[in-house]
């Protein structure tokens, strides 16, 4: 399975947020074992390249490099074990990159407009963020309603509460951020991801 098609299945992206590798890595272990599979992992700072390939190899996982805006940076990350590469922005000229080396690559959006121009770039799944400001739920459906073909990921604000209902509107998957983490400790964080997947496996 690609994947692309692993994010489909899984639903849940854990998006994670750290100052070291081994802090991201251990955010990502504890998931992983509470049964969470596809990972974003930020890596503005180089410093956090390294969790990737240690992520990786936790296995059956899909690691997706977060916050790349240079073809440079998204190489990097590949060369460290990034299987998909993320963008906060969308520019076709990462696009293109990605495209013509066969990796991956999901764009941030925040109008219909941008996520119009993304589709029409073959970008396979469109995150939408911030999704909370944007208009959470009802923003994601007025923008779906029209472009229906649109695979949309929103991130940003999603909450344990409401992650189901953007699922429940259309959503192909979700980004979930801090809400898994912020003011946990591991094993805190690794009961906030099974409850998470409890959720989303209710009928």
């Amino acid at each position: 399975m690609n994947p692309i098609e692993t994010i489909y299945q899984n639903k849940i992206v854990a998006v994670i947020r750290a100052e070291e590798a081994s802090e991201a890595f251990e955010k990502a272990k504890v998931m992983r074992e509470a049964g969470i599979k596809v990972f974003e992992i930020t890596v503005e700072k180089g410093c956090v390249l390294p969790a990737l390939q240690q992520i990786k190899a936790l296995g059956d996982t899909v690691v997706m490099a977060g916050g790349v805006i240079t073809a440079m940076r998204a190489q990097e990350a590949i060369d460290n074990g990034a299987q998909v590469i993320v963008s906060p922005v969308f520019q076709t000229s990462l696009a293109k990159y990605c495209l013509g080396i066969k990796v991956p690559h999901i764009a941030t959006v925040s109008t219909p407009n941008e996520a119009y121009n993304a589709w029409k770039a073959r970008i396979p799944i469109i995150k939408i963020f911030p999704a909370k400001p944007m208009g959470r739920i009802e923003y994601l459906e007025d923008m779906l309603r029209p472009m229906p073909f649109l695979k949309l990921m929103p991130s940003g604000g999603i909450s344990l509460e409401d992650f189901k209902d953007y699922l429940n509107a259309g959503a192909v998957a979700v980004g979930m951020g801090r809400c898994l983490y912020k003011n946990a400790n591991l094993h805190e964080i690794k009961e906030r991801a099974r409850y998470v997947l409890e959720i989303l496996n209710q009928n």
